[in-house]
């Protein structure tokens, strides 16, 4: 089990909440445990499932907005 707090920033667009609302509920069917607040997401589930949705994320961004960056903070910790 592994948590990822995940931040996307689109870089060159004029509907950049959309393209982060896009990018999170792009994983809603990935079998994961997301939170959303003001700031990041929160993706917690089994390696695999967290890095594919990672993948799922930066790739809907990227083709509803363009230009995008993301910040992913990874860890194994159980706390």
């Amino acid at each position: 089990m592994i948590t990822a707090d995940v931040t996307v920033y689109p870089l060159k667009t004029s509907s950049a909440t959309n393209v982060i609302n896009n990018s999170i509920n792009s994983i809603k069917n990935n079998g994961v445990n997301y939170q959303v607040d003001s700031m990041k997401t929160r993706i917690t589930g089994s390696k695999e499932q967290v890095f594919s949705s990672l993948n799922t994320m930066f790739s809907e961004a990227e083709r509803t907005g363009g230009e995008v960056s993301m910040v992913v903070n990874i860890t194994n910790s159980v706390k």
